[in-house]
């Protein structure tokens, strides 16, 4: 089949099997083509619990698939590959987290949506990049365990004086591999252009930037400024994806070397499978698990509304 055949049966397919499927922002573009929603992990599990279909697909990495589950839990929740992980949310977990809470026992263990269902389990408060600020700045607690991303927690801090915020060394490998030496090198190609990077930046990066956000926060503020030019500081895909859908402008990676692997396991044909009901990897959590885990993402709404 070619692409497009490979599309046009992937569309039928998930009609036909009633499968709904959630794209994350760095699938490629022939993947996000046929998706029901694309976005932030998140915003993603969000869909997913307003979608009339009985099955979901995450095509993204485990951990975005387990909040599917925790948010959908009466719904099969399918990961499009099962070696699809995120090295950032394996860098803690439960066990971690207790002994930290027993040490520190006035401090609040805030989680980056990046981590795994166990982890959630014995947090209390969990955030997205987007709302990391906003939330943590609710908070009735001034001391703050932040896990598992050291530099979007140190974004926060730096945004949040008024907080004490303790740092668990960790980050996404992807974002890690953009340097200083990226930036000058982009703003020399590139002197006309804006530096748009994601908080999981290393702080050096982020200090240069012209703007810092989300996934989702990167494309809208570059689909709404008067701006032509952008340099990207996130996983390479965002840019295609800005330059399919703003022809008229240009887009420019910070670094070649962005590109998550992990993501890039998914592939077109994997959809074909899952939705064929030949492949993917059925999401299954214990009721405690979901229970618990739940907690946290609750109180992450209770407090940004």
């Amino acid at each position: 089949m070619t692409i497009r055949e490979m599309q046009d049966e992937i569309i039928r397919l998930k009609k036909e099997n009633d499968i709904c499927i959630l794209a994350h922002a760095y699938q490629t573009r022939d993947i996000t083509e046929v998706a029901d929603y694309t976005g932030d992990s998140f915003g993603l599990s969000c869909q997913a619990t307003l979608a009339p279909q009985k099955t979901v697909l995450m095509c993204g990495v485990r951990f975005m698939a387990e909040t599917v589950k925790i948010l959908s839990r009466d719904k099969k929740v399918l990961l499009s590959h099962s070696d699809a992980g995120c090295p950032m949310a394996d860098q803690t977990d439960g066990e971690l987290i207790s002994q930290m809470k027993r040490m520190n026992p006035s401090y609040a263990v805030v989680a980056y949506i990046n981590t795994t269902a166990e982890t959630k389990t014995v947090c209390d408060v969990c955030v997205t990049s987007s709302s990391a600020v906003k939330i943590i700045g609710r908070m009735k607690e001034k001391d703050i365990i932040f896990v598992p991303d050291s530099n979007l927690g140190a974004y926060v801090a730096s945004r949040l004086p008024e907080k004490n915020i303790m740092l668990v060394r960790g980050g996404c490998p992807t974002h890690l591999r953009m340097t200083t030496a990226d930036v000058k090198r982009a703003r020399v190609l590139h002197p006309d252009a804006l530096l748009l990077v994601h908080p999981e930046c290393l702080p050096a990066v982020a200090e240069k930037a012209d703007y810092i956000g989300s996934t989702t926060g990167i494309i809208e503020y570059a689909k709404n400024s008067v701006n032509e030019e952008f340099i990207i500081g996130t996983e390479n895909s965002i840019v295609q994806h800005l330059q399919f859908e703003n022809p008229e402008k240009r887009f420019y990676p910070l670094s070649k070397d962005c590109v998550c692997h992990n993501m890039r396991l998914t592939t077109l044909s994997h959809v074909y499978s899952a939705v064929s009901l030949a492949g993917g990897e059925e999401i299954k959590l214990e009721d405690e698990t979901i229970q618990k885990a739940r907690r946290c993402i609750d109180e992450m709404l209770r407090l940004g509304t």
